[in-house]
């Protein structure tokens, strides 16, 4: 029996293994899925699940690996570092079903927040949400229900919208905030803001757009009777609801549905599609190619 083969053997019967999930990113070239591979079985690493993708558009080379380990993680990296430095990789190493340190900012739609604090608390979405910050304080009770502090933190004014964003700054640096979610937080953040955290903003936004801009836009798609709803998720950049797309989902309805019907139904479809789009995220899944993203569901 060879090497690798005996090292594969051990780690299996190894009771102390580690679950990781390496994302990589880097120019598309022969022997890239070669390399990687052979420096993890030389770490004494089992490849339990594995994606990748070559983009035309941009030549680009993205991959996404879960690994079962027996070996301390510096080890690993270590034996990882020349097939790194070699293809000049970017690259992420973490724990398969780690928490990801999650802020969520709400104004007064309790649906998305609900959603995502009670699959939080089922242990359904791998984050963890340490507070949630309003531009109105009605949904205090609802944090408090599932037990996540909620600070209230108006915005009216450019003034109020500056010292805001100056402590979310420090608020995410001291609380090692990964992600941050817009769970219907209907406040737009400045272009410096969103260009400082590109690729870490989610937002969930209705599918009417461009069709239905504005206010009320479902008593716009109710007066036009629609056939389809439904909602998008996508991150945040300085041009409103652009931003690269997560997740999209769309249910048809008919006539006879009500305005309050098209509400309901359309807030359902928003919380599943943004609970999707971070439970996606938070598993290392989604990387980011341009103006699109790459999701290995």
């Amino acid at each position: 029996m060879g090497r690798g083969a005996l090292g594969k053997l051990d780690l299996m019967n190894n009771a102390t293994n580690t679950h990781l999930v390496l994302t990589i990113v880097c120019r598309d070239m022969p022997g890239i899925v070669h390399s990687i591979s052979g420096a993890i079985v030389a770490a004494n690493g089992n490849i339990t699940e594995s994606h990748q993708f070559s983009s035309e558009d941009t030549g680009r080379f993205f991959m996404r690996l879960q690994i079962e380990s027996a070996v301390p993680r510096d080890h690993f990296v270590k034996q990882l570092a020349p097939v790194i430095e070699r293809y000049q990789m970017e690259w992420v190493l973490d724990e398969v079903g780690r928490p990801m340190k999650t802020l969520l900012l709400v104004s007064k739609s309790a649906h998305c927040l609900n959603d995502i604090l009670f699959r939080q608390r089922a242990r359904q979405l791998p984050v963890e949400v340490p507070a949630v910050f309003g531009n109105h304080g009605d949904l205090a009770s609802m944090a408090e229900f599932y037990g996540v502090p909620f600070e209230t933190h108006q915005v009216k004014s450019p003034a109020d919208k500056a010292a805001f964003e100056h402590m979310l700054r420090d608020y995410i640096s001291t609380a090692g905030i990964e992600l941050i979610v817009l769970a219907r937080y209907m406040q737009i953040l400045s272009p410096e803001f969103c260009a400082e955290f590109a690729g870490k903003i989610i937002n969930i936004h209705h599918s009417f757009l461009p069709g239905f801009k504005g206010a009320n836009p479902y008593g716009q798609a109710h007066a036009r009777g629609v056939k389809q709803i439904g909602a998008t998720a996508h991150f945040v950049t300085e041009d409103l609801d652009e931003g690269p797309i997560i997740e999209q989902n769309v249910l048809r309805v008919t006539h006879n549905a009500s305005k309050a019907e098209l509400v309901n139904i359309g807030q359902d479809v928003e919380s599943k599609t943004l609970t999707q789009a971070i439970r996606w995220f938070a598993e290392r899944r989604v990387l980011l190619d341009g103006h699109r993203t790459i999701i290995f569901s």
